[in-house]
Protein backbone atom coordinates (compact mmCIF):
# COMPACT_ATOMS: atom_id res chain seq x y z
CA UNK A 1 0.00 0.00 0.00
CA UNK A 2 1.44 3.30 -1.15
CA UNK A 3 1.00 6.24 1.90
CA UNK A 4 0.79 9.50 0.51
CA UNK A 5 2.24 12.30 2.19
CA UNK A 6 0.81 16.06 1.85
CA UNK A 7 2.88 19.14 2.93
CA UNK A 8 -0.57 20.66 2.39
CA UNK A 9 -1.41 23.14 5.35
CA UNK A 10 -4.00 25.91 6.63
CA UNK A 11 -2.67 28.87 7.21
CA UNK A 12 -4.81 31.36 8.95
CA UNK A 13 -7.99 30.20 7.25
CA UNK A 14 -5.37 30.17 3.78
CA UNK A 15 -4.98 27.13 1.84
CA UNK A 16 -1.19 25.99 1.03
CA UNK A 17 0.04 23.61 -1.42
CA UNK A 18 3.31 23.64 0.68
CA UNK A 19 4.32 25.64 3.61
CA UNK A 20 6.88 27.53 1.82
CA UNK A 21 6.74 31.43 1.02
CA UNK A 22 9.37 33.85 0.26
CA UNK A 23 10.27 36.61 3.14
CA UNK A 24 9.57 40.21 2.37
CA UNK A 25 12.11 41.87 0.46
CA UNK A 26 13.18 39.02 -1.70
CA UNK A 27 12.00 39.94 -4.94
CA UNK A 28 7.91 40.62 -4.75
CA UNK A 29 8.24 44.30 -6.44
CA UNK A 30 6.13 43.56 -9.28
CA UNK A 31 4.03 41.01 -11.22
CA UNK A 32 7.68 39.63 -13.01
CA UNK A 33 8.54 38.89 -9.90
CA UNK A 34 5.39 37.17 -8.73
CA UNK A 35 5.72 35.01 -11.56
CA UNK A 36 9.36 34.27 -10.73
CA UNK A 37 8.47 33.00 -7.21
CA UNK A 38 5.38 31.09 -8.46
CA UNK A 39 7.71 28.99 -10.90
CA UNK A 40 10.34 28.30 -7.80
CA UNK A 41 7.53 26.48 -6.46
CA UNK A 42 6.39 28.47 -3.58
CA UNK A 43 3.23 27.76 -1.56
CA UNK A 44 2.31 31.11 -1.17
CA UNK A 45 4.36 34.67 -2.16
CA UNK A 46 4.88 37.48 -0.23
CA UNK A 47 5.26 40.95 -1.79
CA UNK A 48 7.75 43.72 -0.66
CA UNK A 49 6.93 45.71 2.15
CA UNK A 50 4.57 48.25 0.29
CA UNK A 51 4.28 51.95 1.93
CA UNK A 52 1.53 54.73 1.30
CA UNK A 53 3.79 56.41 -1.00
CA UNK A 54 6.62 55.21 -2.87
CA UNK A 55 10.55 55.57 -1.67
CA UNK A 56 13.27 55.75 -2.70
CA UNK A 57 15.48 53.74 0.06
CA UNK A 58 19.15 54.09 0.82
CA UNK A 59 21.95 54.76 -1.54
CA UNK A 60 24.45 52.06 -2.33
CA UNK A 61 26.46 50.11 -0.99
CA UNK A 62 22.74 48.08 0.24
CA UNK A 63 23.75 45.07 0.40
CA UNK A 64 26.76 42.53 1.64
CA UNK A 65 27.58 38.97 2.10
CA UNK A 66 29.73 37.61 4.90
CA UNK A 67 32.28 35.24 4.84
CA UNK A 68 30.22 32.94 7.17
CA UNK A 69 27.16 32.58 4.96
CA UNK A 70 25.38 35.66 6.38
CA UNK A 71 23.94 38.85 4.36
CA UNK A 72 23.86 42.40 5.76
CA UNK A 73 21.05 44.56 3.87
CA UNK A 74 19.87 48.31 4.23
CA UNK A 75 17.87 48.83 1.30
CA UNK A 76 15.35 50.95 3.51
CA UNK A 77 11.77 49.80 2.30
CA UNK A 78 12.22 51.23 -1.60
CA UNK A 79 8.93 50.56 -3.25
CA UNK A 80 6.90 51.69 -5.72
CA UNK A 81 3.69 52.41 -3.05
CA UNK A 82 0.56 51.12 -2.53
CA UNK A 83 -0.68 51.48 -6.64
CA UNK A 84 0.79 48.64 -7.31
CA UNK A 85 -0.68 46.61 -5.16
CA UNK A 86 -3.78 45.85 -7.82
CA UNK A 87 -1.16 44.44 -10.03
CA UNK A 88 0.80 42.37 -7.94
CA UNK A 89 -2.60 40.53 -6.67
CA UNK A 90 -3.89 40.25 -10.19
CA UNK A 91 -0.88 38.24 -10.95
CA UNK A 92 -1.15 36.15 -8.00
CA UNK A 93 -4.78 35.36 -9.28
CA UNK A 94 -3.55 34.67 -12.70
CA UNK A 95 -1.21 32.01 -11.46
CA UNK A 96 -4.01 30.96 -9.01
CA UNK A 97 -1.68 31.24 -6.34
CA UNK A 98 -2.22 32.96 -2.56
CA UNK A 99 -0.91 36.29 -1.95
CA UNK A 100 0.48 37.96 1.36
CA UNK A 101 0.88 41.81 0.81
CA UNK A 102 4.11 43.09 3.30
CA UNK A 103 2.60 46.42 4.44
CA UNK A 104 4.88 49.40 6.14
CA UNK A 105 3.93 52.38 7.73
CA UNK A 106 5.10 54.86 10.36
CA UNK A 107 2.13 55.47 12.31
CA UNK A 108 -1.52 53.26 12.56
CA UNK A 109 -3.30 55.28 9.55
CA UNK A 110 -0.08 54.76 7.12
CA UNK A 111 -0.80 50.59 8.07
CA UNK A 112 -4.07 50.84 7.67
CA UNK A 113 -4.15 52.79 4.40
CA UNK A 114 -2.35 50.14 2.84
CA UNK A 115 -4.00 47.28 4.11
CA UNK A 116 -7.66 48.30 2.81
CA UNK A 117 -5.68 48.88 -0.65
CA UNK A 118 -4.71 45.58 -0.28
CA UNK A 119 -8.27 43.68 0.90
CA UNK A 120 -9.60 45.68 -1.86
CA UNK A 121 -7.23 44.28 -4.96
CA UNK A 122 -8.02 41.01 -3.40
CA UNK A 123 -5.24 39.52 -1.35
CA UNK A 124 -5.20 37.08 0.29
CA UNK A 125 -3.85 38.05 3.76
CA UNK A 126 -1.69 41.27 4.87
CA UNK A 127 2.03 40.81 6.72
CA UNK A 128 2.48 44.23 9.06
CA UNK A 129 6.20 44.52 8.62
CA UNK A 130 6.65 45.72 12.65
CA UNK A 131 10.39 44.49 12.31
CA UNK A 132 12.23 46.02 9.76
CA UNK A 133 15.63 46.88 11.78
CA UNK A 134 17.18 49.50 9.22
CA UNK A 135 14.77 51.89 8.65
CA UNK A 136 14.39 55.11 10.49
CA UNK A 137 10.41 55.55 11.76
CA UNK A 138 9.92 52.29 10.38
CA UNK A 139 9.06 48.58 11.58
CA UNK A 140 11.42 47.55 14.35
CA UNK A 141 11.10 51.10 15.71
CA UNK A 142 7.82 50.28 16.36
CA UNK A 143 7.33 46.85 16.64
CA UNK A 144 10.22 46.67 19.45
CA UNK A 145 7.16 48.09 22.05
CA UNK A 146 4.25 45.58 22.56
CA UNK A 147 1.77 48.55 23.21
CA UNK A 148 2.49 50.37 19.73
CA UNK A 149 2.12 46.40 18.19
CA UNK A 150 -1.24 46.24 20.32
CA UNK A 151 -2.67 49.45 18.72
CA UNK A 152 -0.84 49.29 15.05
CA UNK A 153 -2.37 45.41 14.99
CA UNK A 154 -6.06 46.10 16.65
CA UNK A 155 -6.30 49.14 14.09
CA UNK A 156 -5.79 47.59 11.54
CA UNK A 157 -7.59 43.94 11.75
CA UNK A 158 -10.53 46.49 12.95
CA UNK A 159 -10.95 47.25 9.68
CA UNK A 160 -10.26 44.28 7.07
CA UNK A 161 -11.58 40.74 7.05
CA UNK A 162 -8.91 38.94 5.24
CA UNK A 163 -6.30 37.87 8.11
CA UNK A 164 -3.66 40.34 9.62
CA UNK A 165 -0.29 38.98 10.13
CA UNK A 166 2.09 40.81 12.35
CA UNK A 167 5.89 40.55 11.60
CA UNK A 168 7.76 40.83 14.61
CA UNK A 169 11.69 41.35 14.83
CA UNK A 170 14.07 40.27 17.84
CA UNK A 171 14.09 42.36 21.34
CA UNK A 172 13.69 41.69 24.18
CA UNK A 173 10.14 41.63 24.57
CA UNK A 174 9.16 39.76 21.53
CA UNK A 175 7.38 37.04 23.58
CA UNK A 176 5.13 39.96 25.58
CA UNK A 177 4.90 41.92 21.87
CA UNK A 178 3.63 38.31 20.00
CA UNK A 179 0.95 38.52 22.90
CA UNK A 180 -0.14 41.65 22.17
CA UNK A 181 0.01 41.07 18.40
CA UNK A 182 -2.32 38.09 18.70
CA UNK A 183 -4.70 39.28 21.43
CA UNK A 184 -5.26 42.59 19.18
CA UNK A 185 -6.45 40.01 16.00
CA UNK A 186 -3.70 38.82 14.03
CA UNK A 187 -3.93 35.49 13.35
CA UNK A 188 -0.69 34.57 13.03
CA UNK A 189 2.67 35.92 13.74
CA UNK A 190 6.23 36.12 11.34
CA UNK A 191 8.96 34.81 13.43
CA UNK A 192 11.72 37.01 12.74
CA UNK A 193 13.06 39.74 10.47
CA UNK A 194 16.47 40.52 10.48
CA UNK A 195 18.57 41.23 13.14
CA UNK A 196 20.28 44.48 13.11
CA UNK A 197 23.84 44.71 12.57
CA UNK A 198 26.77 46.65 11.66
CA UNK A 199 30.36 45.57 8.98
CA UNK A 200 33.10 47.50 9.84
CA UNK A 201 35.65 47.38 6.63
CA UNK A 202 39.10 47.36 8.98
CA UNK A 203 41.25 49.12 5.81
CA UNK A 204 39.02 52.06 6.02
CA UNK A 205 38.15 51.89 9.59
CA UNK A 206 34.46 52.81 8.26
CA UNK A 207 31.45 50.64 8.38
CA UNK A 208 30.76 49.74 4.82
CA UNK A 209 26.79 50.12 4.70
CA UNK A 210 25.73 53.83 3.78
CA UNK A 211 23.52 53.47 6.32
CA UNK A 212 25.51 52.18 8.73
CA UNK A 213 23.38 49.69 10.49
CA UNK A 214 21.67 46.80 8.40
CA UNK A 215 19.49 43.47 8.96
CA UNK A 216 21.74 40.86 9.30
CA UNK A 217 20.05 37.38 7.94
CA UNK A 218 21.04 34.38 6.77
CA UNK A 219 22.57 31.32 8.84
CA UNK A 220 24.09 33.41 11.49
CA UNK A 221 20.32 33.67 12.81
CA UNK A 222 18.95 30.42 12.32
CA UNK A 223 19.04 29.58 15.77
CA UNK A 224 17.78 32.61 17.04
CA UNK A 225 14.64 32.43 14.90
CA UNK A 226 14.46 28.93 16.36
CA UNK A 227 14.77 29.84 20.13
CA UNK A 228 12.01 32.84 19.41
CA UNK A 229 9.75 30.55 17.58
CA UNK A 230 9.91 27.48 20.23
CA UNK A 231 9.41 30.38 23.08
CA UNK A 232 6.67 32.06 21.52
CA UNK A 233 4.96 28.90 20.33
CA UNK A 234 5.67 27.25 24.00
CA UNK A 235 3.29 30.34 25.52
CA UNK A 236 0.67 30.79 22.66
CA UNK A 237 0.29 27.91 20.79
CA UNK A 238 0.02 30.89 17.70
CA UNK A 239 -0.10 30.15 14.14
CA UNK A 240 3.45 31.07 12.97
CA UNK A 241 5.52 31.66 10.26
CA UNK A 242 9.48 30.80 10.66
CA UNK A 243 12.06 32.47 9.17
CA UNK A 244 15.73 33.20 9.27
CA UNK A 245 18.35 31.48 7.75
CA UNK A 246 16.49 28.66 6.15
CA UNK A 247 19.07 26.92 3.46
CA UNK A 248 17.70 23.05 3.68
CA UNK A 249 15.53 21.23 4.70
CA UNK A 250 16.60 20.20 8.40
CA UNK A 251 16.87 24.27 8.91
CA UNK A 252 12.80 24.22 8.27
CA UNK A 253 12.02 21.21 10.16
CA UNK A 254 13.59 22.43 12.81
CA UNK A 255 11.48 25.82 12.55
CA UNK A 256 8.33 23.40 12.49
CA UNK A 257 9.53 21.08 15.20
CA UNK A 258 9.95 24.42 17.14
CA UNK A 259 6.46 25.28 16.69
CA UNK A 260 6.24 27.02 12.66
CA UNK A 261 3.59 26.32 10.23
CA UNK A 262 5.16 27.79 7.33
CA UNK A 263 8.32 28.91 6.58
CA UNK A 264 9.83 32.19 4.63
CA UNK A 265 13.06 31.96 2.89
CA UNK A 266 15.00 34.66 2.09
CA UNK A 267 18.73 35.20 1.82
CA UNK A 268 19.21 31.19 0.18
CA UNK A 269 17.53 32.27 -2.55
CA UNK A 270 20.14 35.50 -3.35
CA UNK A 271 22.62 33.01 -2.18
CA UNK A 272 22.00 29.92 -4.36
CA UNK A 273 22.23 29.95 -7.76
CA UNK A 274 19.57 27.38 -8.59
CA UNK A 275 16.28 28.94 -5.96
CA UNK A 276 14.12 26.80 -8.05
CA UNK A 277 16.26 23.97 -7.05
CA UNK A 278 16.91 24.59 -3.76
CA UNK A 279 12.60 25.06 -3.06
CA UNK A 280 12.80 21.22 -4.57
CA UNK A 281 15.01 20.39 -2.70
CA UNK A 282 13.48 21.51 0.52
CA UNK A 283 10.20 20.00 0.27
CA UNK A 284 11.14 16.97 -0.99
CA UNK A 285 13.30 16.81 2.11
CA UNK A 286 10.06 17.35 4.33
CA UNK A 287 8.50 15.00 2.76
CA UNK A 288 11.31 12.13 3.76
CA UNK A 289 11.17 13.08 7.01
CA UNK A 290 7.38 12.83 7.53
CA UNK A 291 8.14 9.20 6.06
CA UNK A 292 10.91 9.07 9.15
CA UNK A 293 8.32 9.82 11.84
CA UNK A 294 5.73 7.51 10.28
CA UNK A 295 3.46 10.39 9.43
CA UNK A 296 1.10 11.78 6.96
CA UNK A 297 0.66 15.13 7.63
CA UNK A 298 3.12 18.12 7.71
CA UNK A 299 1.01 19.00 10.86
CA UNK A 300 1.50 16.26 12.96
CA UNK A 301 5.24 17.27 13.14
CA UNK A 302 4.08 21.05 14.23
CA UNK A 303 5.45 21.89 17.68
CA UNK A 304 6.78 18.65 18.03
CA UNK A 305 9.74 19.51 19.98
CA UNK A 306 7.29 20.55 22.99
CA UNK A 307 5.67 16.78 23.67
CA UNK A 308 6.56 14.94 26.39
Amino acid sequence: MVILMTLNIELAGIILKNPLMNASGILGQNKEAIKRLYEYGFGAVVSKTITPMPRIGNKPPIILSLPNGGLINAVGLENPGKGTIKELVEEAKELNIPIIVSVGGTNEDEFSEVAKEAEISGANAIELNLSCPHTKGYGLEIGADPRNVFNVVKNVSSIIKIPVIAKLGLNDKIVEASGKALEAGAKALGLINTVKAIYIDVYTLKPVLSNIHGGLSGPPIHPIAVRVIYDVYREYRAEIIGSGGVKDWKDAAEFISAGAKAIQIGSALISNDDPKHTIKSILGGLENWLRFHNVTSLLELVGSAHRD
